[in-house]
């Protein structure tokens, strides 16, 4: 039985006022990544892949760990897009065969009466075939179910973005206006 689950997640953050703006911070994917998912399940793949191992999830008796590989690069304007562009399920081999997760998002700025917003939208789908065991329990039981799990990810993932992201780029401001300070004026010519 194929089944699809999705979930949507949306948000707004102020950002502090730092002597960068943080469309300089957002030119930097690794940063993004490193503060939505922790470091020691982060691999990155090349200039704008990354690997990320997700925390084994439960879905009614089975236990997953999903790894997404997702693409992750930023415009010209600080507009942060990510994609993913592969994806396996560790543990269950039925399921990693028929399995397909699509996940998109875009993380932008917005200015408004001179404070910085970041606005964002985070939009996952999953399909499955499921193993014959779960093709006793009614689909509406299943996708309340799946969809549920899936907005948990969301939302924890909105959670590290609204604390993680924010203390990274405070610290990554201030290093930047420490390291600018600290920068050797050129020596003026005596002539004469």
């Amino acid at each position: 039985m194929y089944i699809r689950f999705n979930a949507s997640q949306s948000v707004e953050i102020s950002v502090p006022e730092e002597r960068v703006p943080i469309q300089h911070y957002l030119r930097q994917p690794r940063r993004l990544v490193n503060a939505l998912v922790d470091q020691s399940r982060t691999e990155q793949l090349s200039d704008d892949c990354f690997r990320l191992k997700m925390r084994p999830l439960q879905f009614m008796m089975l236990s997953l760990q999903p790894t997404v590989d997702m693409r992750v690069w930023a415009q010209s304007d600080g507009t942060i897009n990510l994609e993913s562009v592969a994806c396996e399920i560790r543990g269950v081999g039925y399921i990693n065969d028929r399995f397909a997760l699509n996940l998109k998002g875009q993380l932008c700025v917005h200015q408004s009466s001179g404070v910085a917003y970041l606005k964002g939208k985070a939009d996952l789908e999953v399909q499955v075939e499921l193993p014959p065991p779960f093709w006793l329990t009614p689909k509406p039981i299943l996708e309340a179910t799946g969809n549920a799990l899936l907005k948990s990810v969301l939302m924890s993932v909105k959670q590290r973005l609204m604390h993680q992201l924010l203390s990274d780029y405070r610290r990554w401001a201030s290093s930047e206006s420490e390291l600018k300070s600290l920068e050797i004026p050129p020596i003026l010519s005596l002539e004469g």
